[in-house]
């Protein structure tokens, strides 16, 4: 497990070497150099980062990457809870560059977001970020420059506990999940401007509907045509451009992490995806999930969860049998997956799943309930407003007095629903157990048992005909007041989403409470999917003052807008 690739072909030499590079096992004919089965992991007081210009490899093909270290994923970072944490971030691109502590709670000047919270690193310059570690569990880092984060800068970070750890385990294995595209991010963007729906090549077809695989009838093929609407519009990049890593490595270069029969096994899951929500399942293998986004919740057994874009999951898994399992990170739209192994030897694998069935949305993801589509069943849709987007679903009087209802409202939901103890979309009817967000309750009880002082509602905006996004119908660029909360003030925020896509929103600085039935012990999030046509509540405590970023975690929909600056005044301790 200490061999890397760079070690095995330095010791072939000379005329051995292009022979012993073919023979050598798959995860170290690909990737980035460096890269071996364990992470290349840094420690200590003093951490140094560069980040610059990689060829990366996968699938017989070669592009360029954006890396820290030249590898990519970046480097784990391994710290400790209670010890600063001094880390020198050189950048030798012709760019500017930047790394945000995805999840770490840290003063504002040191979060790493270029406009709100320091200027950015120029080109040949270093920044030293410094800033107390004052938590444990599993985190990220990756670039808020640009679009570099798509194009591989982005590395785990696991932090141990000053404590005893109350999580059990024998092994552990960082696995960051994320999507590669040899197609430079930009012209992804440029593309879904001019075709939104460019990368779906999984729409419903008259094929489709004469055999019944699209599993929608005439008349509800009528309604979203009439709407002008997709329902298969579920993940905006696909896998006709993505290729889907685990650590790095495509799905047919199988990175395998190792284990003796009966450990306990913690797998340490992120997603670190541009724009890829992933199902996630070992067949064969239950899961104990005992941890999200870094924070420790009861141990609840699932048999798959979905890991939205920038959240995290710890799980134990068990394996008794001397053979291999494979780890399946399926994209939610079905069009690709991530593939690795869990085995007691290298080069052992197993049987690899096919793609599931591609999933239909519903009037349900448009924030109507079941009902209303019987209702519209003898409507005229092919006469309806087509540029409101059909079904007068952006009519002014749905919605709040704050919001901008213009062309970047496309949808306003007129009946959306807390959908957190609904299984996520592509997975309502598997035959097995699947991890909602209300099955998530903290460990420890909730610190701050203030009741909210007062609510608030932001809604999820956005037109996909136009690619554009936003909050309240407002682009960040359009000049937006930031959210203002005050120090240590208590608010029940309510987010709504108005459109037909899954919105992972992140918040920084900051953990909340996911308002999930578990008065008490919420557990605490960065990152929350919210579903299409559907609400989340959370509770938050604004104890971290300063200026922080709150936005999509889909990249392009944050580059398109859904971005804003939450400010928590004032400064000053003595002043609160």
């Amino acid at each position: 497990m200490k061999l890397d690739r760079r070690t095995l072909l330095q010791a072939a030499g000379g005329a051995g070497l292009a022979s012993l590079s073919s023979l050598l096992p798959a995860w170290a004919q690909s990737g980035s150099a460096g890269i071996a089965p364990t992470l290349p992991t840094l420690s200590g007081a003093d951490i140094a980062l560069s980040v610059g210009h990689t060829p990366f490899s996968v699938g017989g093909r070669t592009g360029h990457a954006v890396t820290v270290n030249g590898t990519l994923p970046a480097p784990l970072l391994r710290l400790r809870e209670g010890q600063p944490a001094r880390l020198s971030v050189t950048n030798t691109l012709d760019e500017d560059t930047s790394i945000h502590w995805h999840g770490l709670l840290l003063p504002f000047q040191m979060d790493g977001v270029p406009g709100v919270s320091f200027p950015g690193i120029r080109p040949r310059e270093t920044f030293v970020y410094e800033f107390p570690v004052r938590q444990a569990g599993t985190f990220w880092y990756h670039s808020h420059s640009g679009l570099q984060e798509a194009m591989g800068h982005y590395g785990p970070i696991i932090i141990d506990p000053a404590t005893p750890d109350p999580v059990a385990y024998d092994r552990e294995h960082v696995l960051i999940l994320s999507d590669w595209s040899f197609l430079h991010p930009h012209e992804i963007l440029r593309r879904l401007k001019a075709s939104p729906g460019y990368f779906n090549q999984q729409r419903t077809t008259v094929a489709g509907l004469l055999s019944g695989e699209d599993r929608m009838s005439a008349e509800e093929r009528r309604m979203w045509a009439g709407m002008r609407m997709d329902p298969r519009d579920i993940l905006d990049v696909s896998g006709s451009t993505y290729t889907y890593l685990v650590n790095g490595h495509g799905p047919a270069e199988n990175w395998t992490g190792l284990f003796r029969p009966g450990e306990r096994v913690r797998l340490r899951i992120i997603n670190a995806a541009a724009m890829t929500i992933f199902n996630v399942r070992i067949p064969g293998l239950p899961m104990t999930i005992v941890q999200a986004d870094g924070e420790n919740v009861r141990p609840v057994e699932t048999d798959e969860f979905q890991i939205s874009i920038a959240e995290t999951y710890d799980v134990i898994v068990q394996p008794t049998e001397d053979r291999a399992f494979t780890i399946v990170a399926e994209a939610m739209d079905r069009s690709g997956m991530g593939r690795a192994t869990l085995a007691p030897r290298l080069g052992m694998s197993a049987e690899v799943p096919p793609l599931r069935q591609i999933p239909n949305l519903t009037m349900r993801d448009m924030g109507m309930d079941m009902g209303s589509m019987a209702g519209m069943s003898g409507m005229d849709h092919g006469g309806m407003d087509h540029g409101s987007g059909g079904m007068n679903m952006r009519d002014p009087s749905l919605a709040p007095p704050n919001m901008a209802v213009g062309v970047g409202v496309q949808t306003i939901s007129p009946m959306p629903e807390n959908r957190l103890s609904e299984r996520p979309t592509g997975l309502e009817t598997v035959d097995h157990r699947v991890l909602v967000y209300t099955d998530l309750v903290a460990l420890t009880p909730n610190r701050d048992t203030r009741a909210p002082s007062r609510t608030m509602q932001i809604h999820l905006t956005g037109n996909m005909e136009r690619f554009m996004w936003g909050f309240d119908g407002r682009r960040f660029s359009e000049l937006v007041e930031p959210i203002r909360f005050a120090r240590n003030e208590r608010v029940r925020v309510t987010l709504i989403n108005d459109t037909m896509m899954s919105h992972p929103i992140h918040l920084h600085g900051h953990f909340f409470e996911l308002v999930n039935g578990h008065p008490g012990h919420q557990p605490l999030k960065h990152t929350v999917n919210v579903a299409p046509g559907g609400r989340v509540s959370f509770d938050l405590t604004a104890d971290n003052p300063g200026d922080w970023a709150f936005h999509c975690h889909m990249l392009m929909h944050m580059h398109a807008g859904m971005f804003n600056v939450v400010t928590v005044r004032p400064l000053d301790e003595a002043a609160s």
